[in-house]
Formats: structure tokens, C-alpha cells, sequence
């Protein structure tokens, strides 16, 4: 499977559950996961993409070690995406919009928690590795990004 066509199977299967996990390590080595909503972008189809608020701790995490892995799988759980990669935190105004443009029906429950939009950081996790599973076919893909 090619490069291109696991974003596909990613793009597809991130439109039908409309969310993911996102796992990060803590100073301390311990992993923590959270639901987050990503998205892929027509031009930048190396990367996943997801907003977040400065004051939550995931970004400290992140500072202190990028490495991050999304899981994401279809609702009918045939699918199961696992992303890794490094996370770089961005906060370019014309990025942090086109990114918005992508998830903004998909944030209800982001708006809830996070009201503070204008300070969004934007979360780009460049992909190292793509790894596709159908459990009901035991059927396991793994490819790798330059």
C-alpha cells in the first residue's frame, strides 16, 4: 500500500467517526490518551491536524516530548488507524483558520470545555508510520513515511 493510499483509508476513516485518541508521555513517562478531533489537509497530506487550548496539559507533554500516536477506527469497528509521529505545536493565524475551516462542525464539545478560541494552538503530527488493521480479517498494514 502506498503512501497516498493509507491517507485515503485515514481521510475516510476519520470522516465516518469524526474523532480520535491521542496519546502523549508525561515527564514522568507515564502515557496519557484524550478524544480529540483531527483532520487532514488538502495540501499538507503528510500530516494530521487538531486544535487545542495553550492551558491544557497535553501541550507540556508535548514540549517536553513530541512523539505522539492517534488512534482512530470506524464505527463499525472495522478499521483501526494507529498514526505516530512528531507533534509541533504551530500558531500561524492563516493555518489555525484553515485548520478550523476543516473541523468546525466537528468541535461542539471542544466550544463546551474551550471557549477561549483565539488562543488555539494548532497540533500538526507529522507521520512517521501508518499502521492499518482489520481485526475481523486479521489483516494488518503497516506503512512508513520518509
Amino acid at each position: 500500500m502506498t503512501q497516498h493510499e493509507i491517507m485515503r483509508e485515514l481521510a475516510e476513516v476519520i470522516a465516518d467517526a469524526k474523532a480520535g485518541v491521542l496519546a502523549t508521555v508525561d515527564e514522568h513517562g507515564n502515557p496519557h490518551v484524550r478524544w480529540m478531533t483531527p483532520a487532514i489537509l488538502k495540501d499538507r497530506q503528510s500530516a494530521l491536524f487538531a486544535v487545542t487550548s495553550p492551558r491544557l496539559t497535553k501541550l507540556q507533554q508535548l514540549k517536553a516530548n513530541p512523539r505522539a500516536e492517534w488512534m482512530i477506527q470506524s464505527l463499525s469497528l472495522g478499521t483501526v488507524i494507529t498514526v505516530r509521529g512528531a507533534v509541533n505545536l504551530l500558531d500561524n493565524p492563516s493555518l489555525k483558520s484553515e485548520v478550523l475551516e476543516e473541523l468546525g462542525p466537528r468541535l461542539q464539545t471542544y466550544w463546551h470545555v474551550s471557549p477561549d478560541a483565539p488562543e488555539l494552538v494548532v497540533l500538526e503530527t507529522v507521520i512517521d508510520e501508518i499502521d492499518q488493521f482489520h481485526p475481523l480479517r486479521n489483516h494488518h498494514v503497516t506503512v512508513k513515511f520518509n
